[in-house]
């Protein structure tokens, strides 16, 4: 999978970098690679699902590949 992010260089000379399509997905570091590096931790972080908040009543819970 692909995603559009947003690097951007912080006051302190770190770059940021947020992913638009995932509000609050957010991570940094000392160098543009690094910063792309740990965005990509951060957005699998952010797609695993986070089971003890499931909650799905009389459903069930099924798993998709994307």
């Amino acid at each position: 999978m692909k995603f559009k992010v947003v690097i951007r260089e912080g006051e302190d000379g770190w770059y940021v970098v947020e992913v638009p399509s995932f509000p609050g997905c957010i991570s940094q570091g000392k160098t543009i690679e690094e910063a792309l590096e740990n965005i990509k931790e951060a957005i699998e972080l952010h797609l695993e699902p986070d089971e003890d908040f499931i909650t799905v009543g009389s459903g069930q819970i099924a798993e998709v590949t994307v």
